[in-house]
């Protein structure tokens, strides 16, 4: 009963959905597919007017798009708020170069295993909390596209399982390293020196334990654009601090927004306090996902002031 309930939500939805995309002109069609039922739903609508993308956390191999202006952004499987998928997939859809600066969205989503059950209706970079971008440069210059999708799946991950059960903060720093590298000090042996740079490299699948391992040590881990790790365990010291970090952030979040104020780099952090990922450009917070509040029991901590 209450799965045919959950269906009958979820069509509703997405019929919504897609009058409201069609009578607002959206440029795209955003469609959490996890809880789409039938083939039929995937289809989404006519969409001649506008893209659709489906969204999914899962590995299936029938969600796929079809149709020309039809697209599939693949997140991790780790559990979001309902604003924190929305933010995800933007942020994905947007580095894959889907999602452009000032494009006009909807997006239909709700929380994993339930129904769709909400609609939201957004522009790309006009919203702080969303994906600050406009007069910016583009997200992923000087770093491949699926380099910066990797980390932020790392990052996400790692947000959301810690190590051990036990929470863990983490620091990323992606692109023109050279630069990166001169205003950073190696405060402990690089795990990751004399190894050959195929061994190094973030797109492989060996090197997501890898990456859970070292999280542990201080200081960053430092990413080739091309997705080759440098370093970790590694102190930045950037020459200029970026704009007034918002109220609670700490030090992690400091050398973030400091390093891309004086590189062309992009950063990427995770509170250990709170499991929320912040990317970080220009010396500014790009935007934040937050992480579902996990469930009674858990042995991570509740909210507190953020390193």
């Amino acid at each position: 009963m209450a799965a045919g309930l959950n269906q009958a939500t979820s069509s509703v939805m997405l019929a919504a959905a897609i009058a409201v995309t069609t009578q607002t002109k959206a440029d795209a069609l955003l469609v959490y597919a996890d809880l789409c039922q039938t083939d039929s739903e995937l289809k989404a609508g006519p969409g001649e007017s506008y893209k659709t993308i489906l969204v999914t956390q899962k590995k299936d191999p029938n969600i796929q798009p079809r149709g020309r202006g039809r697209y599939l952004v693949r997140l991790p499987d780790v559990n979001l708020t309902r604003m924190g998928l929305v933010k995800m997939a933007t942020v994905v859809s947007f580095s894959q170069g889907v999602l452009l600066a000032d494009e006009r969205f909807v997006f239909v989503t709700g929380v994993a295993g339930a129904q769709l059950d909400t609609i939201v209706v957004m522009t790309v970079g006009r919203e702080f909390e969303l994906l600050q971008t406009v007069g910016q440069p583009v997200l992923t210059e000087h770093v491949r596209r699926a380099v910066f999708q990797r980390v932020l799946n790392l990052a996400t991950s790692l947000a959301a399982e810690g190590r051990e059960g036990k929470a863990i903060g983490g620091l990323f720093v992606i692109g023109d390293t050279t630069e990166v590298l001169k205003a950073s000090q190696q405060m402990i042996l690089n795990p990751f020196h004399g190894y050959a740079e195929k061994q190094r490299q973030i797109l492989n699948s060996d090197m997501a334990e890898t990456i859970k391992e070292y999280s542990a040590l201080d200081g960053a881990f430092v990413i080739r654009g091309n997705g080759v790790v440098v370093s970790a365990g590694t102190y930045l010291r950037p020459g200029v601090a970026g704009e007034d970090l918002p109220q609670g952030l700490g030090a992690r979040h400091a050398a973030a927004a400091g390093i891309t104020a004086s590189t062309k780099s992009i950063a990427i952090t995770v509170s250990q306090s709170t499991g929320a990922v912040r990317i970080w450009r220009g010396g500014k917070l790009i935007t934040e996902i937050e992480r579902a509040q996990r469930q009674p029991g858990s042995s991570l901590p509740g909210p507190k002031t953020e390193m």
